[in-house]
């Protein structure tokens, strides 16, 4: 491994600052693609150092290599066949024991390793002192301390790797097991030097032992005989630990983690941490829901009260800029310029935007400030109810913001039934632009209650049709593992950076299909399209849904972007005050319909290219059927109780 050029791996636990690491080191060297055949997030970069180009690959966060899980599988897959010429192993230095389970795994099938000891600043904090000398010597492998978001430590752990990668660090014997299970895994070991194999045959014992089945197809293909030797070797393993043999291997793996980190921490006395308090009652089994009611509450309060107010002080100003420009221009053709191309820019700029700003920074504060991971865990038993566990919570929040990246982070979780089951629940989450319609149309004009109505009934068709999808595709939900964030204050410029890059999104993506979207409809409209249309559709649009004829084209043009429906819609009747050209009804069923009626153009991409065409295209069909049924028994519903 003397070659100017290496590729180097990290890998470690969610959470434990690995990707901080990954960007120290490569800057704005990096490219992020997907492992191939998967929907995971590939991240690669380079880095000169010490005369050599070092190829970096930021793996993805995994807690073991069982290949349980999308993420599992990939780590492994990779450094059994790509074989990078050093691992980093990025700990914990605050949770040691726990990530010392990975470190275990990784010594038996890697023998270049570094270990990276970050975020040892937290871990001070918090009254534990680790002796990084100590456990090299105990695992055999270089140790080096890291603030992978401070620089610090990463020359000196890249000297390592350097080091590491001339061979000049001598590793000692792997780590081993109690008698019983040592001398079985031996035993198995001796007999897979027969076997052809690109990995450690020590390794390969473990995972034959454990009931692997990739390991056992790759073995027993060449060699059928040693299943027998297998099976013995776990039914001794059995008689003598009271358990299976994986069950025995992995608690005697978790005892070995164990010992090791008492071995190498002394605890300091400490008082409990702010966070530690705060997740006290956060996590509470009582008071960690009310709290959680509360700041969803006050959050969704804040953007509409924000919102509202922007928008009106916005709408203020464009009614003089148009009253001063049909003063300067009179005639129909100013009119048309006006209504078919100023006034798309003038609703996307009044009725849009003033939501879309505060409720992005809202979730980004809830995010940063490590809240978001709180709402998973407390929701893990609800998620189950629906077929998924807490943490597809998360994409379900992020959907409240926009359901493209949030139908992506259901990549989180483990199984393609998850996924696929969270993606569905995560498009009919009301998006910033469906919000927009609720809050700049029923909130305003209706009553911030029946604005609250109808995000209440969205969640019960959301949790109606999940256990329905949970029950017709086979499977079992699977449990809730991932790693509890600590509490951060939020970073300003962070926050303003992803509202700025969503809203920059809405303006070069959105205004030109606004523009373009009311100009087609405003020419329709002169040229007599535009009442054809409306008539085609009026038997739905009119008749079952109780709604304006002009709204068959609107839902149209809504597909491209939810918030044109509001916007164009406001372009068409001429003005924004609705109230003034529908009931209250009707504002109630057409927000209802919107919210559920087909995901934007964007989302059915991301749809397609996640599951397929045919599962989008299903998914899509399902939404709009819905909304149609639903929404003329709405309108019903509301004439027959006295609603008008």
């Amino acid at each position: 491994m003397t070659s100017q050029h290496l590729t180097i791996a990290l890998i470690g636990n969610a959470n434990v600052g690995k990707s901080a690491i990954f960007n120290q080191l490569t800057g704005l060297h990096q490219h992020v693609s997907n492992w191939p055949g998967k929907t995971v997030e590939k991240a690669e970069g380079t880095l000169a150092f010490c005369g050599r180009v070092l190829d970096i690959v930021d793996l993805p966060g995994t807690y073991g290599l069982t290949a349980y899980s999308t993420d599992e599988s990939i780590s492994r897959e990779y450094i059994t066949s790509s074989a990078p010429d050093v691992l980093i192993n990025v700990v914990d230095a605050a949770a040691l024991e726990r990530n010392l389970f990975l470190t275990l795994e990784l010594l038996e099938l890697q023998p270049h390793m570094v270990v990276a000891l970050n975020q040892v600043d937290v871990a001070e904090r918090k009254g534990l002192n680790i002796d990084s000398e100590r456990l090299a010597r105990i695992l055999g492998v270089p140790v080096v301390p890291t603030v992978g978001t401070r620089n610090f430590g990463l020359q000196s752990l890249m000297d390592e790797v350097i080091r590491v990668s001339l061979g000049r660090y001598q590793r000692s014997s792997p780590i081993k097991y109690s008698s019983d299970l040592e001398s079985r895994v031996r035993q198995l070991a001796d007999t897979l030097e027969a076997v052809n194999l690109s990995f450690p045959k020590r390794w390969a014992a473990l995972r034959l032992l454990e009931g692997d089945n990739g390991i056992e197809a790759l073995v027993y293909k060449e060699k059928p005989e040693i299943e027998a030797v297998v099976q013995r070797l776990r039914s001794e393993i059995e008689n003598v630990t009271g358990e299976d043999a994986g069950s025995a291997l992995a608690s005697e793996l978790y005892t070995i983690a164990h010992r090791v980190s008492s071995d190498v921490t002394a605890h300091d006395v400490r008082k409990q941490t702010f966070g530690e308090r705060v997740d006290r009652l956060a996590l509470h089994s009582a008071i960690g829901y009310v709290m959680m009611v509360l700041v969803i509450v006050f959050m969704f309060y804040s953007v509409f009260f924000l919102g509202e107010h922007i928008s009106s002080l916005l709408d203020q100003g464009f009614l003089q800029i148009k009253s001063a420009y049909y003063s300067s221009f009179p005639g129909d053709f100013a009119g048309f310029i006006w209504a078919g191309l100023i006034e798309g820019v003038v609703a996307g700029t009044t009725v849009a935007i003033p939501y879309i700003v505060p409720f992005i920074i809202a979730l980004s504060i809830l995010e940063d400030t490590g809240y978001l991971a709180r709402i998973a865990f407390l929701m893990d038993s609800a998620m189950h109810k629906i077929g998924f566990h807490g943490k597809g919570f998360i994409p379900l929040m992020l959907g409240f913001g926009c359901n493209v990246p949030a139908c992506l982070g259901c990549r989180i979780m483990e199984t393609g039934r998850e996924r696929l089951i969270c993606a569905f629940a995560t498009s009919l989450v009301p998006c910033t632009a469906r919000s927009i319609v609720i809050m700049g149309m029923v909130a305003v004009y209706v009553g911030f209650g029946w604005a609250a109505v109808l995000y209440i009934i969205d969640f019960i068709i959301i949790f109606a049709l999940s256990r329905l999808a949970f029950k017709v595709l086979p499977g079992e939900p699977t449990g809730l593992v991932m790693e509890m964030p600590r509490y951060r204050r939020p970073s300003l410029d962070k926050t303003m950076k992803k509202a700025w890059v969503n809203l920059k999104e809405f303006v070069y993506t959105a205004f030109p299909l606004i523009i373009v979207g009311n100009f087609l409809i405003q020419l329709s409209n002169v040229v007599g399209l535009l009442s054809i249309v409306q008539l085609a559709m009026s038997p739905v649009t009119v008749l079952w849904l109780g709604l304006p004829a002009v709204t068959g084209i609107v839902l149209i043009f809504g597909i491209l972007r939810k918030e044109m429906t509001m916007i164009l819609l406001a372009s068409l009747m001429g003005t924004t005050n609705f109230a003034l050209v529908m009931t209250p009804v009707q504002m109630f069923v057409f927000a209802f319909v919107v919210m559920i009626y087909i995901p934007c153009i964007a989302t059915i991409a991301v749809l397609a290219k996640e599951f397929g065409l045919k599962r989008a295209a299903m998914i899509s069909f399902v939404e709009v059927s819905l909304a149609i049924v639903l929404g003329g028994i709405v309108h019903y519903g509301l004439v027959l109780l006295g609603f008008s």
